[in-house]
């Protein structure tokens, strides 16, 4: 019975913590997330320890959905070039929906400044992984130089994240030719 409450209360925390801290930032106080998520600050610090290690595991715990809702399926038969473009589509559309902040993974990470905080490092891993797809991809599309257009395709990507999070910019008709226009002069296929 108990791991059954401490389940429930281990999901309504990681999905508050996840909502509160896209939404108002990894500063929210330990007392409204664990009003949002209907637990004791008691158990909160039994599930998790701290604060620190509650947010690490919200991010933790959306990165598996952060990346099937940008990447490919695995061998879906698609060029390198339709891969990536794939990604950029997909960040397009979910960059115009009214809700969206940018990208969480960044926003930690500008926020906490903590390269060694516990959030900071799922983050930095999740961005690498996405950095290490690009690499991938260009590799396998004949990029001149793979390293260089991942790094390239992560400002990209990052950069019109944040610009569409804060309301500057908007995505469409903007990423597309860019990345046209980077893949075409690191030659990928």
């Amino acid at each position: 019975m108990t791991t059954d409450v401490k389940s429930s209360s281990r999901e309504r925390l990681l999905e508050a913590a996840a909502t509160l801290t896209y939404r108002e930032g990894a500063g929210i106080g330990v007392d409204a997330l664990c009003k949002a998520a209907g637990v004791s600050k008691r158990s909160m610090y039994e599930l998790f320890g701290n604060k620190d290690e509650l947010l690490a595991a919200s991010l933790e715990y959306g990165a598996s959905a952060f990346v099937a809702r940008l990447l490919p399926e695995p061998d879906d038969g698609r060029s390198p070039r339709e891969r990536i473009l794939h990604v950029f589509e997909r960040g397009e559309l979910q960059a115009a929906k009214p809700e969206f902040l940018g990208c969480r993974y960044l926003a930690v990470q500008i926020e906490l400044k903590d390269r060694n905080h516990p959030g900071s490092r799922v983050a930095q891993r999740v961005k690498n992984d996405l950095t290490d797809f690009f690499r991938a991809e260009a590799e396998r599309g004949g990029a001149s130089d793979p390293d260089l257009l991942a790094r390239q395709l992560i400002l990209v990507f990052d950069g019109g994240s944040a610009r569409a999070g804060i309301g500057a910019d908007t995505l469409a008709g903007l990423v597309v030719p860019t990345l046209t226009a980077l893949l075409d002069a690191a030659g990928v296929r």
